[in-house]
């Protein structure tokens, strides 16, 4: 047996991803590997270490027995801190230390997907101890490795890959996330639309509609009267919905049409990763 046909695009995404992240640090000097990222706190050599760390949880590896510092200000919930500890374990690593460990891991997670033969329905670990599907792991697996790398590229001045396989499944992910952004967090009344039209190297138009008990769905149809409308480019929409910056940072990129009160409050609730 072979990978699931439901799991090979997750694995090709995964795939891709790694492989950019591999060409990108490779060559790094040791200074280059302590240059910031939009990601909140982290490192070059931090994103790595995520990296590193989330690929050996789904080979099974056992998690590192270590005491986070106290003074970690990006560190701020229980999830942060779940997470931050394979970042923390490796952050006095070397740059050979790093690219070696990175390289070993793609080889053993290239094993894994080569010889992985399960239902894509089968339970596996998730963070915290809970459980998952394959297919959920895997998913979002391939979502976060892609972001990390628009991290690692924004970091690098690298640009690139914005509509590849990882890109695709992080559009998907996103915009699974905006019910809830607009009706639930923003607030928006029973009854309006909130339309996002998108532009660049991937392009939708969606709308989401808020029915009459408040519940938020997503569509691919234009709304006649939306009570915000939003244009804004594909980079724009990831960073702000993976909260690496914020709607004042990046206001010269976003249109807004319609109500300024849940037009705000939208943006303010934009971010939906973690």
């Amino acid at each position: 047996m072979s990978l699931h046909p439901t799991l090979q695009p997750y694995a090709d995404a995964w795939t891709h991803s790694i492989e950019a992240i591999s060409e990108l640090v490779l060559p790094l000097v040791e200074g280059e590997w302590n240059r910031r990222t939009p990601c909140p706190g982290w490192s070059v050599r931090d994103v790595v270490s995520h990296v590193i760390g989330m690929d050996c949880e789904m080979l099974g590896d056992p998690r590192p027995i270590h005491t986070l510092p106290r003074d970690l200000f990006h560190v701020t919930n229980e999830y942060q801190r779940y997470t931050e500890m394979q970042v923390d374990v490796r952050r006095h690593h070397t740059a050979p230390e790093m690219t070696s460990e990175l390289e070993y891991t793609i080889i053993r997670r290239n094993r894994q997907l080569r010889n992985e033969s399960r239902d894509p329905g089968t339970k596996v670990r998730g963070p915290f101890g809970s459980e998952q599907t394959l297919e959920e792991a895997m998913r979002y697996r391939a979502f976060d490795l892609w972001v990390h790398e628009q991290d690692l590229r924004t970091a690098l001045g690298r640009p690139g890959n914005l509509d590849s396989p990882g890109a695709h499944i992080a559009r998907d992910e996103l915009l699974a996330a905006l019910p809830d952004v607009v009706a639930k967090d923003a607030g928006a009344p029973p009854g309006s639309a909130v339309v996002f039209d998108v532009h660049g190297p991937i392009e939708f138009l969606r709308t989401v509609r808020v029915d009459a008990e408040g519940r938020g769905s997503i569509d691919g149809a234009p709304s006649l009267g939306p009570a915000v409308s939003l244009t804004l480019d594909w980079e724009t929409y990831v960073r702000l919905a993976c909260g690496r910056v914020t709607a004042d940072v990046v206001a010269d990129r976003i249109k807004a049409e319609g109500d300024p009160e849940l037009t705000a409050a939208i943006l303010l609730s934009f971010a939906v990763t973690r």
